[in-house]
Protein backbone atom coordinates (compact mmCIF):
# COMPACT_ATOMS: atom_id res chain seq x y z
CA UNK A 1 0.00 0.00 0.00
CA UNK A 2 1.02 3.82 -0.65
CA UNK A 3 0.26 5.97 2.02
CA UNK A 4 -0.09 9.63 1.96
CA UNK A 5 0.87 10.94 5.44
CA UNK A 6 0.23 14.40 6.19
CA UNK A 7 2.13 15.81 9.51
CA UNK A 8 4.63 12.84 9.12
CA UNK A 9 7.63 14.71 10.68
CA UNK A 10 5.47 15.44 14.00
CA UNK A 11 5.51 12.99 16.84
CA UNK A 12 2.58 10.86 16.39
CA UNK A 13 3.28 10.72 12.44
CA UNK A 14 6.38 10.24 12.56
CA UNK A 15 5.78 7.57 14.23
CA UNK A 16 2.95 6.01 11.83
CA UNK A 17 6.19 6.61 9.52
CA UNK A 18 8.66 4.60 10.99
CA UNK A 19 5.91 1.76 11.36
CA UNK A 20 4.49 2.40 7.95
CA UNK A 21 7.87 1.97 6.32
CA UNK A 22 8.96 -0.93 8.56
CA UNK A 23 5.80 -2.79 7.66
CA UNK A 24 6.93 -2.88 4.11
CA UNK A 25 4.56 0.16 2.62
CA UNK A 26 5.15 3.11 0.47
CA UNK A 27 4.89 6.50 2.51
CA UNK A 28 4.72 9.94 1.20
CA UNK A 29 5.55 12.40 4.16
CA UNK A 30 3.82 16.10 3.48
CA UNK A 31 5.02 18.07 6.22
CA UNK A 32 5.32 21.65 6.36
CA UNK A 33 8.20 21.56 8.96
CA UNK A 34 6.53 24.18 11.24
CA UNK A 35 8.08 24.42 14.70
CA UNK A 36 6.60 21.17 15.78
CA UNK A 37 8.05 19.28 12.85
CA UNK A 38 12.03 17.94 12.71
CA UNK A 39 13.19 15.39 9.89
CA UNK A 40 15.47 13.92 12.71
CA UNK A 41 12.14 11.91 13.69
CA UNK A 42 12.38 10.08 10.30
CA UNK A 43 15.70 10.19 9.65
CA UNK A 44 16.10 6.39 10.84
CA UNK A 45 13.63 5.83 7.07
CA UNK A 46 14.99 8.58 4.90
CA UNK A 47 17.33 6.09 2.71
CA UNK A 48 14.96 3.45 2.23
CA UNK A 49 13.56 3.61 -1.32
CA UNK A 50 9.80 3.29 0.25
CA UNK A 51 9.91 6.53 1.39
CA UNK A 52 9.63 9.95 -0.05
CA UNK A 53 9.64 13.85 1.45
CA UNK A 54 7.01 16.56 0.29
CA UNK A 55 7.42 19.85 1.79
CA UNK A 56 4.12 21.32 1.67
CA UNK A 57 1.19 22.98 3.85
CA UNK A 58 -2.27 21.61 4.17
CA UNK A 59 -3.38 25.17 3.70
CA UNK A 60 -1.72 24.97 -0.21
CA UNK A 61 -4.75 23.26 -2.23
CA UNK A 62 -2.36 23.68 -5.41
CA UNK A 63 0.81 21.61 -3.56
CA UNK A 64 -1.80 19.12 -2.70
CA UNK A 65 -2.81 18.40 -6.12
CA UNK A 66 0.78 18.20 -8.00
CA UNK A 67 1.53 15.79 -5.01
CA UNK A 68 -1.38 13.63 -5.47
CA UNK A 69 -1.10 13.59 -9.21
CA UNK A 70 2.50 12.90 -8.87
CA UNK A 71 2.24 9.82 -5.85
CA UNK A 72 -1.21 8.47 -6.46
CA UNK A 73 -1.27 7.31 -2.94
CA UNK A 74 -4.07 4.49 -2.23
CA UNK A 75 -4.67 5.77 1.11
CA UNK A 76 -4.54 8.99 3.37
CA UNK A 77 -3.77 9.49 7.01
CA UNK A 78 -4.31 12.50 7.56
CA UNK A 79 -2.38 13.89 10.85
CA UNK A 80 -0.97 17.38 10.06
CA UNK A 81 -2.98 19.88 12.60
CA UNK A 82 -1.92 22.12 14.95
CA UNK A 83 -2.32 20.06 18.67
CA UNK A 84 -1.27 22.35 21.57
CA UNK A 85 -3.74 23.26 23.47
CA UNK A 86 -2.18 26.47 25.65
CA UNK A 87 -0.99 27.87 21.68
CA UNK A 88 -4.74 27.53 20.89
CA UNK A 89 -5.61 29.83 24.08
CA UNK A 90 -2.79 32.43 22.70
CA UNK A 91 -3.52 32.31 19.30
CA UNK A 92 -6.62 30.26 17.57
CA UNK A 93 -6.78 31.57 14.42
CA UNK A 94 -3.90 29.25 13.72
CA UNK A 95 -5.84 26.40 14.70
CA UNK A 96 -8.53 27.35 12.42
CA UNK A 97 -6.56 27.89 9.54
CA UNK A 98 -5.01 24.51 9.65
CA UNK A 99 -7.21 21.91 11.39
CA UNK A 100 -10.40 22.96 9.56
CA UNK A 101 -9.07 24.63 6.46
CA UNK A 102 -6.38 22.66 5.95
CA UNK A 103 -8.71 19.33 6.17
CA UNK A 104 -11.17 20.82 3.91
CA UNK A 105 -8.01 21.02 1.42
CA UNK A 106 -7.19 17.62 2.14
CA UNK A 107 -10.70 16.23 1.65
CA UNK A 108 -10.91 17.82 -1.42
CA UNK A 109 -7.67 17.16 -3.43
CA UNK A 110 -8.05 13.79 -1.77
CA UNK A 111 -11.33 13.65 -3.48
CA UNK A 112 -10.09 14.50 -7.09
CA UNK A 113 -7.62 12.28 -6.80
CA UNK A 114 -10.07 8.93 -5.63
CA UNK A 115 -12.23 10.58 -8.55
CA UNK A 116 -9.57 10.94 -10.99
CA UNK A 117 -8.70 7.27 -10.19
CA UNK A 118 -12.03 5.82 -11.13
CA UNK A 119 -13.19 5.81 -7.12
CA UNK A 120 -11.79 2.76 -6.10
CA UNK A 121 -13.24 0.96 -3.39
CA UNK A 122 -10.03 0.33 -1.85
CA UNK A 123 -8.88 3.93 -1.38
CA UNK A 124 -9.05 5.31 2.26
CA UNK A 125 -9.46 8.77 3.45
CA UNK A 126 -8.03 8.67 7.05
CA UNK A 127 -9.04 11.04 9.74
CA UNK A 128 -6.47 11.26 12.95
CA UNK A 129 -8.24 12.69 15.72
CA UNK A 130 -8.94 13.47 19.34
CA UNK A 131 -10.53 12.47 22.33
CA UNK A 132 -10.74 16.01 23.57
CA UNK A 133 -13.43 16.40 20.96
CA UNK A 134 -15.66 15.08 23.61
CA UNK A 135 -15.27 17.58 26.72
CA UNK A 136 -14.69 16.40 29.65
CA UNK A 137 -16.09 13.25 31.78
CA UNK A 138 -16.66 13.42 35.39
CA UNK A 139 -15.07 10.74 38.12
CA UNK A 140 -17.08 7.85 36.33
CA UNK A 141 -18.09 6.77 32.33
CA UNK A 142 -15.84 6.68 29.26
CA UNK A 143 -15.92 8.28 25.49
CA UNK A 144 -17.58 5.56 23.08
CA UNK A 145 -17.91 6.66 19.45
CA UNK A 146 -21.39 7.58 20.01
CA UNK A 147 -20.94 10.17 22.80
CA UNK A 148 -21.69 13.81 21.77
CA UNK A 149 -19.40 16.20 20.79
CA UNK A 150 -18.68 19.07 23.36
CA UNK A 151 -15.43 20.98 22.46
CA UNK A 152 -14.03 22.99 25.30
CA UNK A 153 -10.74 24.52 24.00
CA UNK A 154 -9.69 26.50 20.79
CA UNK A 155 -7.98 23.27 19.84
CA UNK A 156 -11.04 20.53 20.43
CA UNK A 157 -13.29 22.64 18.64
CA UNK A 158 -11.48 23.04 15.50
CA UNK A 159 -10.67 19.29 15.85
CA UNK A 160 -14.09 18.64 16.07
CA UNK A 161 -14.97 21.05 13.11
CA UNK A 162 -12.31 18.53 11.10
CA UNK A 163 -14.03 15.27 12.18
CA UNK A 164 -17.53 16.87 10.99
CA UNK A 165 -15.77 17.74 7.79
CA UNK A 166 -14.46 14.35 7.22
CA UNK A 167 -17.91 12.57 7.66
CA UNK A 168 -19.87 15.10 5.59
CA UNK A 169 -17.61 14.63 2.79
CA UNK A 170 -18.00 10.67 3.19
CA UNK A 171 -22.24 11.06 3.61
CA UNK A 172 -22.58 13.85 0.42
CA UNK A 173 -19.49 12.78 -1.80
CA UNK A 174 -18.85 8.94 -1.07
CA UNK A 175 -15.29 9.44 -0.27
CA UNK A 176 -14.10 6.39 1.76
CA UNK A 177 -13.03 7.48 5.43
CA UNK A 178 -12.46 5.58 8.01
CA UNK A 179 -11.67 8.24 11.53
CA UNK A 180 -10.11 7.43 14.72
CA UNK A 181 -9.98 9.14 18.45
CA UNK A 182 -7.48 8.86 20.75
CA UNK A 183 -6.24 9.73 23.90
CA UNK A 184 -3.17 11.15 25.65
CA UNK A 185 0.10 10.46 23.40
CA UNK A 186 3.65 9.79 24.90
CA UNK A 187 6.81 8.59 23.81
CA UNK A 188 10.09 8.65 21.96
CA UNK A 189 10.20 12.27 19.65
CA UNK A 190 7.26 13.78 22.19
CA UNK A 191 8.27 17.78 21.03
CA UNK A 192 8.94 19.26 24.37
CA UNK A 193 6.25 21.23 25.12
CA UNK A 194 4.01 18.56 26.09
CA UNK A 195 3.55 17.28 29.84
CA UNK A 196 5.77 14.37 29.97
CA UNK A 197 8.77 15.95 28.17
CA UNK A 198 8.21 19.01 30.15
CA UNK A 199 8.47 16.99 33.59
CA UNK A 200 11.61 14.80 32.06
CA UNK A 201 13.64 17.85 30.80
CA UNK A 202 12.89 20.22 33.56
CA UNK A 203 13.88 17.94 36.37
CA UNK A 204 17.01 16.86 34.73
CA UNK A 205 17.75 21.21 34.16
CA UNK A 206 16.69 21.52 38.29
CA UNK A 207 13.64 23.92 37.07
CA UNK A 208 10.30 23.69 38.60
CA UNK A 209 8.37 21.11 37.33
CA UNK A 210 4.83 22.91 36.75
CA UNK A 211 1.60 21.20 37.57
CA UNK A 212 -1.36 22.58 36.72
CA UNK A 213 -3.94 23.25 39.53
CA UNK A 214 -4.06 20.53 42.40
CA UNK A 215 -2.86 17.85 39.47
CA UNK A 216 -6.04 16.07 39.93
CA UNK A 217 -6.74 16.26 36.42
CA UNK A 218 -7.28 12.45 34.71
CA UNK A 219 -6.04 11.65 31.08
CA UNK A 220 -5.66 7.80 29.53
CA UNK A 221 -2.30 7.45 28.40
CA UNK A 222 -1.06 5.78 25.45
CA UNK A 223 2.02 4.94 24.24
CA UNK A 224 2.94 6.48 20.49
CA UNK A 225 3.89 3.51 19.38
CA UNK A 226 1.04 1.33 20.06
CA UNK A 227 -0.83 4.00 18.71
CA UNK A 228 0.54 4.13 15.46
CA UNK A 229 -0.04 0.48 15.39
CA UNK A 230 -3.43 0.88 16.13
CA UNK A 231 -3.68 3.42 12.94
CA UNK A 232 -1.94 1.65 10.35
CA UNK A 233 -4.94 -0.81 11.46
CA UNK A 234 -7.53 0.77 11.32
CA UNK A 235 -6.59 2.11 7.57
CA UNK A 236 -6.29 -1.13 6.31
CA UNK A 237 -9.19 -3.32 8.12
CA UNK A 238 -11.58 -0.67 9.41
CA UNK A 239 -14.70 -0.55 8.21
CA UNK A 240 -15.53 2.34 5.28
CA UNK A 241 -17.59 5.07 7.23
CA UNK A 242 -16.96 3.91 10.95
CA UNK A 243 -15.07 5.65 13.64
CA UNK A 244 -12.77 4.03 15.89
CA UNK A 245 -11.97 5.36 19.55
CA UNK A 246 -8.04 4.74 20.39
CA UNK A 247 -7.16 4.04 24.32
CA UNK A 248 -4.13 3.59 26.35
CA UNK A 249 -6.24 1.66 28.99
CA UNK A 250 -3.60 3.75 31.19
CA UNK A 251 -5.94 6.16 33.22
CA UNK A 252 -3.35 8.62 35.39
CA UNK A 253 -3.77 11.92 37.38
CA UNK A 254 -1.31 14.40 35.80
CA UNK A 255 0.34 14.35 40.06
CA UNK A 256 0.63 10.56 40.14
CA UNK A 257 2.09 10.38 36.08
CA UNK A 258 4.59 13.68 36.97
CA UNK A 259 5.75 11.85 40.57
CA UNK A 260 6.36 8.54 38.62
CA UNK A 261 8.54 10.32 36.28
CA UNK A 262 10.44 11.65 39.11
CA UNK A 263 10.78 8.50 40.89
CA UNK A 264 12.43 6.75 37.41
CA UNK A 265 14.32 9.96 36.84
CA UNK A 266 16.02 9.23 40.67
CA UNK A 267 16.61 5.64 39.56
CA UNK A 268 17.97 6.38 36.07
CA UNK A 269 20.11 9.86 36.58
CA UNK A 270 20.14 10.19 40.51
CA UNK A 271 20.65 13.66 41.91
CA UNK A 272 21.18 15.33 45.34
CA UNK A 273 17.73 15.59 46.18
CA UNK A 274 14.63 13.81 45.07
CA UNK A 275 12.94 15.10 41.36
CA UNK A 276 9.77 15.26 42.94
CA UNK A 277 10.77 18.20 45.27
CA UNK A 278 11.01 20.22 41.85
CA UNK A 279 7.48 19.62 41.88
CA UNK A 280 5.53 23.47 41.66
CA UNK A 281 1.68 24.20 41.41
CA UNK A 282 0.37 26.81 38.67
CA UNK A 283 -2.47 28.72 38.04
CA UNK A 284 -4.66 26.26 36.30
CA UNK A 285 -5.49 27.14 32.16
CA UNK A 286 -8.39 27.99 30.71
CA UNK A 287 -11.38 25.42 30.00
CA UNK A 288 -8.96 22.66 31.64
CA UNK A 289 -11.17 19.58 31.19
CA UNK A 290 -11.00 17.57 34.26
CA UNK A 291 -11.36 13.77 32.88
CA UNK A 292 -10.63 11.56 29.42
CA UNK A 293 -11.25 8.22 29.34
CA UNK A 294 -11.27 5.92 26.12
CA UNK A 295 -13.83 3.20 25.92
CA UNK A 296 -11.65 0.79 23.36
CA UNK A 297 -13.95 -2.11 22.68
CA UNK A 298 -14.89 -0.98 18.99
CA UNK A 299 -11.30 -1.75 18.42
CA UNK A 300 -10.55 -4.40 20.20
CA UNK A 301 -14.03 -6.33 19.27
CA UNK A 302 -13.62 -5.77 15.49
CA UNK A 303 -10.05 -5.61 14.64
CA UNK A 304 -8.49 -6.87 17.23
CA UNK A 305 -6.04 -4.29 18.58
CA UNK A 306 -5.45 -3.77 22.24
CA UNK A 307 -2.18 -1.63 23.48
CA UNK A 308 0.89 -3.52 24.73
CA UNK A 309 2.35 -1.21 27.03
CA UNK A 310 1.70 -0.34 30.39
CA UNK A 311 1.48 3.19 31.55
CA UNK A 312 4.98 2.42 33.88
CA UNK A 313 6.84 0.51 30.90
CA UNK A 314 5.75 3.45 28.69
CA UNK A 315 7.67 5.88 30.95
CA UNK A 316 10.59 3.67 31.52
CA UNK A 317 11.25 3.33 28.14
CA UNK A 318 10.64 7.11 27.62
CA UNK A 319 12.65 8.48 29.96
CA UNK A 320 15.36 6.41 28.53
CA UNK A 321 14.82 7.56 25.26
CA UNK A 322 15.16 11.19 26.28
CA UNK A 323 18.27 10.53 28.51
CA UNK A 324 19.77 9.03 25.41
CA UNK A 325 18.63 11.68 22.83
CA UNK A 326 19.94 15.03 24.35
CA UNK A 327 21.11 16.17 21.11
CA UNK A 328 17.53 16.17 19.97
CA UNK A 329 15.71 18.14 22.02
CA UNK A 330 18.14 20.57 23.14
CA UNK A 331 18.26 21.57 19.31
CA UNK A 332 14.34 21.93 19.62
CA UNK A 333 14.41 24.30 23.26
CA UNK A 334 15.14 27.81 21.01
CA UNK A 335 11.89 26.96 18.81
CA UNK A 336 9.41 29.48 19.79
CA UNK A 337 7.47 28.76 22.92
CA UNK A 338 9.22 26.51 23.99
CA UNK A 339 10.33 26.67 27.80
CA UNK A 340 7.49 29.43 28.36
CA UNK A 341 4.25 29.30 30.40
CA UNK A 342 1.68 28.94 27.39
CA UNK A 343 -2.16 29.27 27.13
CA UNK A 344 -2.60 32.16 30.06
CA UNK A 345 -4.72 35.37 27.54
CA UNK A 346 -7.61 33.20 28.23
Amino acid sequence: MKILVTGGAGFIGSAVVRRAVADGHSVVNVDALTYAACLENVASVAASPLYAFEQADIRDRAALDRIFEAHAPDAVMHLAAESHVDRSIDAPGDFIETNVTGTYNMLEAARAHWVRQGKPESFRFHHISTDEVFGTLGETGQFTEETPYAPNSPYSASKAASDHLVRAWHETYGLPIVMTNCSNNYGPFHFPEKLVPVVILNALSGKDIPVYGQGLNVRDWLYVEDHAEALLKVVQEGAVGRSYNIGGENEAKNIDLVQTICRILDDKRPSNHPYAEQITYVSDRPGHDLRYAIDPSRIREELGWRPSVTLEEGLEKTVQWYLDNEEWWRALQSRTGVGERLGTKG
